[in-house]
């Protein structure tokens, strides 16, 4: 049996340091991989956000363009009404416009207040879809940081995990050589014959 020398409590301690050490660096790498998990995670998040903001971008665009293809047929219309207030006008040759001419007009005057509510709504919607894909706009450039940040943190989870690695390898090495010294030391001494009686 070895006696315990300051040497060895010192080598043990260091070793013992050592191993706490590579815990501390395996513990920061795995801080920074919580980091960039969560980054990617953001990232998943706002993704699917801006595919929704898109989408419903994409929506009210096609409402406002079907809004305005509703325009010309209800311009073909008041064409028609004012085609049929110049036959009417020139049939009476000059006399009082009738009630059906007045009527006539009144129906020119509200097809035209469609034109212009279609028109607005149209406006309206695209108002709408042009905010939103702002609104991806300013997502996209949260998720180049999120990407960015994530991309970082698990660099650096890298580094202090091969540096953990490093250094584990290095104490396993020392230790080994240690048990074979120590090894060596008690064959040794085993070797040598026994006291003669």
């Amino acid at each position: 049996m070895t006696t315990a020398t300051p040497l060895a409590a010192r080598r043990s301690r260091w070793i013992g340091q050592q191993y706490a050490d590579i815990t501390k660096l395996r513990e920061i790498s795995a801080r920074h991989y919580r980091a960039a998990a969560r980054a990617n995670q953001r990232v998943a998040r706002l993704n699917t956000r801006i595919d929704k903001l898109r989408h419903q971008a994409t929506l009210l665009r096609e409402r406002g363009q079907r809004v305005l293809a509703e325009i010309p047929e209800i311009e073909q219309q008041m064409k028609q009404h004012e085609r049929d207030i110049d036959a009417a006008t020139k049939k009476t040759g000059g006399a009082p416009i009738g009630s059906d001419v007045t009527g006539l007009h009144y129906r020119v005057r509200k097809l035209q207040q469609k034109v212009v509510d279609r028109q607005q709504k149209a406006r309206a919607l695209e108002l709408r879809a042009a905010t939103k894909t702002q609104k991806t706009a300013e997502l996209k450039v949260k998720v180049d940081r999120y990407v960015e940040t994530g991309r970082l943190e698990e660099q650096e989870a890298v580094a202090f995990k091969q540096r953990a690695d490093r250094l584990q390898m290095i104490s396993e090495h020392e230790v080994a050589d240690q048990l074979r010294s120590t090894a060596g030391g008690t064959k040794s001494a085993s070797d040598e014959p026994p006291p003669s009686l």
